[in-house]
């Protein structure tokens, strides 16, 4: 994601293990599809793993299942799939797809009965998606007005495009998800929020795609490097959706616009992108307002070849605030990511740690939300292969810095808070002396 090009957040100082799996009880007959193995796909697998997704093949159907049976028995063994890279020992996550023990262990005793079909009656009731989304259907989809036309090779600068809302009363949104239309052309894509009183990106173009290259002025220039708009989310592949507990929501100030930030890569094939985002609103205004903000290191450099490179980043929270979630952003040198806080005493307890994937970033949604009081030091650390023993690396010779493009790197650890409903990002940084 662009230099800098980060809403302002915390002051900033720069500074897998798994039990084996068992083998199922002694049984008098093999597990059977439509009983066992059903229920784990809905579960586990068809978010991604049905028609229309990002998926490479569907496992909806018993011949989807049967003609993959030691592909899953394969990835699910190994743990590579359903994709998850929190360490197991910090933290406990919501949204952690991982199969148990007995379930890899059912899958593979279904294979190696030679995947049995099974009674259809026992199959549990069909798995109900809303078509295209990952969300529950959509109150409201904001496409970007105009395509992007992009090439077959090169760089392609970061691209925008500005969408009036037309809200005329402040809209609370419970759930969203961006999609792509050519997802094999994002690297990532942020909607951001612009109230009406916002002076960011004014003299930009309303409804057509833009770059930092049509700016005519150095403040538009720095306008569209930094931003301290607030977020409506971000996506990158292996992301998911937004959707907030009950109570819980974001918000679209009546008279906003949202910006939406794309940043392409190029695959040796011409496309066209045309990005949207699907919106669900909240039933009823909610107790608290949800923020994404940061800790982000802008200032890092890392020698050539160096296999473990360590950047560190620290801030404080100025109010009280409800620790939901974690996003880690890093590019192809990408190694381990870790969120910690810092106590009084010095001690540190590390909340989330990550063996990152690039091609997997996700979203870690703590299963118990986490009181923190104003003044609370939290820490991000990243660390950084760029040795020849990484095989993502695109040049291990080169001395790498923040940047753009996926051969560059960033350092960024978004995290979400939930606030008093009638807290604004901006109004959440003030900082108030202590009581006396």
């Amino acid at each position: 994601m662009a230099a800098r090009l980060w809403f302002a957040c915390l002051t900033i100082t720069t500074a897998v293990f798994y039990s084996s799996a068992q083998s199922p009880p002694a049984s008098r007959s093999a597990p059977t599809f439509y009983k066992d193995v059903l229920p784990i796909l809905q579960q586990h697998c068809q978010t991604c793993h049905r028609r229309g997704e990002i998926a490479p093949m569907p496992l909806e159907s018993y011949l989807d299942a049967k003609k993959y049976a030691k592909q899953i028995q394969r990835m699910t063994s190994s743990k590579a799939m359903p994709p998850w890279f929190a360490d197991p020992r910090f933290g406990k996550f919501s949204n952690d797809p991982s199969l148990t023990a007995e379930q890899i262990a059912t899958i593979a005793a279904w294979v190696e009965a030679k995947s049995p079909e099974g009674n259809p009656a026992d199959a549990p009731p069909p798995a109900h998606w809303a078509q295209g989304w990952n969300i529950p259907k959509p109150d409201l989809v904001i496409e970007m007005p105009q395509p992007v036309s992009l090439p077959a090779h090169g760089d392609v600068e970061y691209t925008y495009e500005i969408v009036p809302t037309g809200f005329t009363e402040d809209k609370w949104v419970q759930a969203s998800e961006i999609r792509p239309s050519s997802r094999d052309h994002v690297h990532h894509a942020v909607v951001y929020i612009r109230p009406p009183n916002s002076k960011w990106l004014r003299n930009a173009p309303v409804g057509r795609p833009f770059t930092a290259a049509d700016m005519t002025s150095e403040q538009d220039l720095r306008d569209a490097l930094f931003t301290d708009s607030d977020m409506l989310l971000v996506y990158a592949p292996g992301s998911s959706p937004d959707n907030w507990p009950e109570g819980m929501a974001k918000c679209i100030p009546a008279g906003s616009d949202l910006i939406f930030q794309m940043h392409y890569t190029t695959n040796g094939h011409a496309a066209k992108d045309q990005t949207a985002v699907g919106i669900v609103f909240s039933g009823q205004p909610p107790r608290q307002r949800v923020l994404t903000l940061q800790l982000a290191n802008h200032s890092f450099v890392i020698p050539p070849g160096a296999p473990d490179f360590r950047v560190e980043v620290f801030g404080t929270l100025p109010n009280d605030a409800t620790l939901l979630s974690f996003f880690p952003h890093m590019h192809l040198r990408g190694k381990r990511f870790e969120y910690d806080v810092i106590h009084a005493d010095g001690s540190i307890e590390t909340l989330l740690r990550v063996n990152y994937h690039f091609h997997w970033q996700m979203s870690y949604r703590l299963a118990e939300p986490r009181f923190l009081t104003a003044g609370t030091k939290l820490k991000a650390v990243g660390w950084f292969d760029n040795s020849r023993h990484n095989p993502h690396n695109p040049d291990p010779e080169q001395t790498v810095r923040w940047g753009p493009q996926t051969y560059d790197e960033m350092m960024v650890g978004f995290f979400d808070l939930a606030v008093p409903a009638n807290v604004d990002k901006w109004q959440y940084f003030v900082r108030h002396s202590p009581a006396r």
